[in-house]
């Protein structure tokens, strides 16, 4: 037996600059950090009693004699790039919903290979482990992804991730444990209800990556990651605060234009609500339409946007620094 848990994230600055469309002609970057919601993947050994080769549990159940069978792409092609080809029980299990803008795919391709290396006694390196998770959810399974939330997943913490046609560099921002708490406490996250997928939203945005229509906006969103990173080491932890919620807010402006699918009436209703009460500035986590609603939030503030954006149901949560890992080996 051995489990893999591996944390979600939230991206602030930079999203949509990590598209390979943008960054192999023009230089991509973001910022954001692991939370400590995560999913958990256990893989055993399965019985040579039972009449099938390979059972897959998430939200239904596989049960199959062949990699060529198995409905879940991630799971399908993770196994045929390591090689593994029958005798194995999957399970997954996650702290949050699928398909709410927290990288939660990525984090269980990342999750699933880095168990799959331990199942070959192997010991999964950062870097290694987010290259292998990249090509196996663009190449293999030719999903529209960006390349963040391989990384995140992988290596965890508070980053800023750089993306170049020479590849990716990822260093962690420098904070005080005092500002990095004040952060941890000022931010909140809302469930909208939304449950949707990337790829519908993402097909007009990443069109209009394709033909540089998106540039100027993504130029100035590459621009912010930096611009916050010196907001996050140079300035007094208050003036910090109200400095990234505001930029926040000019980011999520510009996100907005990138694709007309992003936002709606009723997410720039709940955003304005949480402005009114209080709110910094904030985002919605991911490709946008629905899933989490993150905010940055002043702490005496925080009961006046939980009363505003009544009966949203606010996740509880906190800054992670170890990214994936095995918790438990068995084999």
């Amino acid at each position: 037996m051995i489990i893999s848990k591996t944390p979600v994230r939230i991206s602030f600055f930079g999203g949509g600059t990590d598209y390979p469309s943008y960054y192999l002609k023009k230089n991509g970057a973001v910022l954001g950090t692991t939370i400590n919601q995560y999913i958990y993947l256990s893989l055993n050994s399965l019985s040579p009693f039972f009449d099938y080769k390979i059972r897959v549990g998430y939200s239904k159940s596989e049960v199959v004699n062949s990699l060529d069978e198995i409905q879940h792409p991630s799971v399908r092609e993770c196994l045929k790039y390591a090689e593994l080809f029958e005798g194995l029980d999957i399970h997954i299990f996650a702290d949050l919903p699928a398909r709410t803008g927290l990288g939660s795919s990525s984090a269980f391709t990342v999750g699933l290979l880095n168990a799959l290396n331990a199942y070959k006694g192997k010991k999964s390196l950062k870097a290694l482990l987010a290259e292998k998770a990249l090509y196996v959810e663009q190449k293999l399974i030719q999903e529209k992804v960006g390349s963040q939330d391989q990384y995140h997943a992988a290596y965890g913490g508070l980053n800023v991730i750089e993306f170049s046609k020479e590849g990716v560099q990822v260093r962690p921002v420098i904070i005080s444990n005092e500002k990095k708490t004040l952060l941890d406490n000022s931010l909140m996250l809302f469930y909208t209800g939304v449950k949707r997928y990337a790829e519908d939203i993402l097909e007009e945005q990443i069109t209009k990556t394709k033909s540089a229509e998106n540039n100027s906006n993504l130029e100035l969103m590459h621009e912010m990651v930096f611009e916050a990173e010196s907001i996050i080491s140079q300035l007094p932890p208050t003036e910090m605060l109200i400095e990234l919620g505001h930029l926040m807010d000019q980011g999520w402006q510009l996100k907005r234009k990138l694709s007309s699918k992003i936002s709606n009436n009723h997410i720039d209703e709940l955003y304005s609500k949480a402005k009114l009460a209080g709110a910094y500035g904030g985002k919605l986590c991911g490709a946008g339409r629905g899933g989490f609603l993150l905010l940055m939030v002043p702490i005496d503030k925080q009961n006046s946007v939980r009363e505003a954006l009544s009966p949203l149901r606010e996740v509880k949560f906190g800054f992670e620094n170890e990214g994936s890992s095995i918790i438990y080996y068995n084999h």
